[in-house]
């Protein structure tokens, strides 16, 4: 099993400075390759007898030139221009297959600053709080590597980059790690919202950080300062840093709200059932968007699934079309209409009264132990298991952005 940890450097003046010239590196062999990769696929076209471009050629020939042509790309490991061509390689490769758009070329002030300095297994070190990179040498790292030692772990690769200022190594560690599946347990129904990030079937409510509305007048008075700085000014460079520490502070605080919940519940239930929801459609409601990107409902999903994944338990999402806020879960009778504005609701035909959310994840909740219908496991990805089948109300959750194909409506 893979898992990546990443950590926040300790770096000083000197190993910053180098570490904003390996990312300048791997930008620049990106960007040459890029070139080279357009120009031989053009001749190619033109005469079939020329070779195709690869990232593999292409790695050969800037070997081949980079002592006389560009001297400073030896202050930095070997490996970093390599594995920026690599990674091109894999982007050309994701086009082709229709899972990614066609590279482009990475501006100074606007891409990401990252490389990696390693090849491989073998190549780099960590010891404690220390990590070792090839020709680099020792970096302080915030904290140790949090989990995997006690399970045979093999190093495979180490990334580093620059957020806001700071700059932190993703390491990648493969786990000899092998669970027991859980027995049959405890089945949660969570049904996700603007008001409360999640309601379970037990009653219970956990509020979502809301990191955004917290810091967003703060946010909109550094924007309009930022626009009154002279483009190309240190005033103005200063200012963008300022933004980019502020909106990290907002991921990382919504990072840690949702990180608690998944934990919380991948620990409590054996399955949790969701709903699919379509993020994307409800992202253009003006009135709606910016309170559903401040709880993340795509990220809680994706930690939720490899969280679940890793402990035995399994992970489903109900049909997106599934009225769960609008069916009794009493007496299954579905309400005719249900306003997103009405919070609790009578059943005409029980009397039974419900909370909008506590009703609908118990449906879905319900919906899980149902006998007519087949709940495959979740890989530790988030893909569904292999196997055909017809529509489900519940499938498994994918970790997929895209829309799958369109289906007939099957409920409102």
């Amino acid at each position: 099993m893979m898992t990546v940890h990443r950590i926040a450097l300790d770096v000083d003046k000197a190993q910053d400075a180098l570490f904003a010239q390996c990312a300048g590196i791997a930008r620049f062999s990106w960007n040459w390759a890029l070139d080279r990769w357009k120009s031989q696929y053009t001749a190619h076209c033109e005469n079939n007898s020329l070779p195709k471009p690869s990232e593999a050629a292409l790695r050969r020939e800037l070997n081949a030139i980079k002592r006389a042509e560009y001297p400073w790309m030896l202050h930095a490991p070997k490996a970093v221009p390599q594995q920026a061509i690599k990674n091109l390689g894999a982007a050309f490769k994701g086009f082709f297959e229709g899972r990614s758009r066609y590279p482009n070329f990475k501006a100074k002030d606007l891409c990401r600053e990252s490389f990696r300095p390693d090849n491989g297994p073998g190549t780099f070190r960590v010891e404690g709080r220390r990590l070792k990179l090839p020709r680099i040498g020792w970096v302080s790292m915030r904290e140790a590597l949090r989990f995997g030692f006690e399970m045979n772990p093999t190093l495979k690769s180490v990334t580093i980059s620059r957020e806001a200022g700071r700059w932190f190594a993703a390491i990648a560690v493969e786990i000899d790690h092998s669970f027991t599946p859980r027995p049959e347990g405890a089945v949660i129904g969570v049904d996700l919202g603007v008001t409360d990030l999640a309601t379970l079937s037990d009653g219970r409510k956990f509020s979502g950080s809301k990191s955004l509305g917290r810091n967003l007048k703060r946010l909109a008075r550094l924007q309009r300062s930022h626009a009154r700085k002279q483009k190309g000014g240190k005033n103005r460079a200063r200012s963008r840093a300022r933004i980019a520490k502020l909106h990290a502070r907002i991921r990382n605080i919504r990072q840690d709200g949702l990180h608690k919940l998944t934990t919380k519940l991948s620990r409590e239930a054996s399955t949790v059932v969701i709903e699919d929801l379509n993020v994307r459609g409800m992202m253009a409601n003006r009135h709606l968007s910016r309170a559903i990107s401040d709880m993340g409902f795509f990220e809680f999903r994706r930690q939720l699934s490899y969280k679940l994944a890793r402990l035995g338990g399994t992970l489903v999402a109900a049909d997106r079309f599934f009225a769960s806020s609008k069916t009794c879960s009493a007496c299954h009778t579905k309400a005719e209409v249900l306003p997103l504005s009405v919070r609790s609701w009578t059943c005409a035909n029980c009397g039974a009264q419900h909370d909008r959310d506590i009703n609908a994840a118990i449906n879905l909740k319900n919906l899980a132990g149902s006998e007519d219908l087949k709940v495959r496991p979740v890989s530790a990805c988030g893909v569904e298991g292999s196997g055909g089948g017809t529509d489900l109300a519940v499938k498994p959750a994918t970790m997929k952005q895209e829309n799958g194909p369109d289906r007939k409506r099957s409920g409102p």
